[in-house]
């Protein structure tokens, strides 16, 4: 069954109202209302800047279906759906001039100078559109969860798959319940197979989806497992089912799917949980290092 109350932020100040209305309503919209709400939800600029004409030819559907899918959304019509919208962008106050200044020069020296100013400019993009996007609140509640938990399964696979293991490393400093999945010879599956209410679920996957997070995610789902789930549409399968929903930005000019904005909100992530977490944390952390000191696995500068 897919979750309606999910946390999500619109990525557009101002517009969480119209997005949650639309949220609700996407469960029983017909596939063509489906697909233009899924559009909108992952594109929301789109709809303060360009005409429903635009908006519909991107999407793939025709323009009465935008005007069907604002009113399902309880709005009078498109222009009453699309109001939001267009005031949020007006208000914006975001201004990066030298940002700017310094992707033209770059880009201006050559094939490899655009490359080099075309994967810049996406980084910085992602990034921005992550913390414009993202609620602290919302994140501070994820954090809460997995100090709370009785175990943390942090699962990742293929492109996150150093990324879960990263976050893993880090939060065993402080925590002692934390591990990654899947572990050597196992599938997800199996190692959430004993997890349930008192335990959370870490999951990420971007599209193309991997069918083992899909299925561990549901799996845990009705075990009653808590589940925190970060992915690139809000219309992914994991983050339909979680508890906690964070869409990342992914975009990039090169094949490979971007995981800058991925690891900073799990570095950030990692920040609220050492905040939240109370104050035999930072001995734990300064205990784990002294003991790597001791045995010589850091390098000593003074040798």
């Amino acid at each position: 069954m897919i979750e309606t109350n999910i946390p999500f932020s619109s990525g557009v100040t101002g517009t969480g109202p119209v997005v949650e209305r639309l949220l609700q309503a996407l469960p029983g919209m017909s596939p063509q209302l489906r697909k233009a709400a899924g559009y909108i939800l992952d594109n929301p600029r789109v709809v303060g800047v360009n005409s429903i004409r635009e908006v519909a030819e991107a999407a793939g559907v025709k323009p009465n279906t935008l005007v069907r899918m604002a009113r399902a959304a309880g709005c009078n019509g498109y222009d009453d759906f699309r109001r939001p919208f267009r005031d949020a962008l007006r208000e914006r106050r975001e201004d990066f001039p030298d940002k700017a200044r310094w992707l033209q020069s770059i880009a201006r020296k050559g094939k490899h100078g655009r490359l080099f100013g075309d994967m810049a400019a996406a980084a910085f993009d992602n990034v921005q559109e992550l913390y414009a996007g993202t609620n602290a609140d919302e994140m501070k509640s994820a954090a809460d969860r997995i100090i709370a938990s009785r175990k943390t399964f942090v699962l990742g696979v293929g492109v996150s798959y150093a990324l879960a293991r990263n976050f893993t490393y880090l939060a065993r400093m402080a925590l002692d319940d934390v591990v990654a999945i899947p572990q050597d010879g196992s599938l997800p599956m199996d190692d959430i197979a004993k997890a349930g209410p008192a335990d959370v679920l870490l999951a990420m996957t971007f599209a193309p989806y991997r069918t083992e997070v899909v299925e561990a995610v549901h799996i845990a789902r009705s075990q009653d497992v808590r589940i925190i789930a970060l992915s690139d549409s809000r219309t992914s399968p994991v983050l339909l089912a979680a508890d906690h929903a964070f869409v990342i930005p992914t975009d990039t000019p090169q094949f490979f799917t971007s995981t800058v904005a991925t690891a900073a909100f799990l570095e950030t992530l990692m920040a609220f949980v050492i905040a939240a977490a109370g104050p035999h944390v930072v001995p734990n952390i300064d205990k784990f290092h002294q003991r790597r000191h001791d045995l010589g696995i850091y390098w000593d500068q003074g040798k």
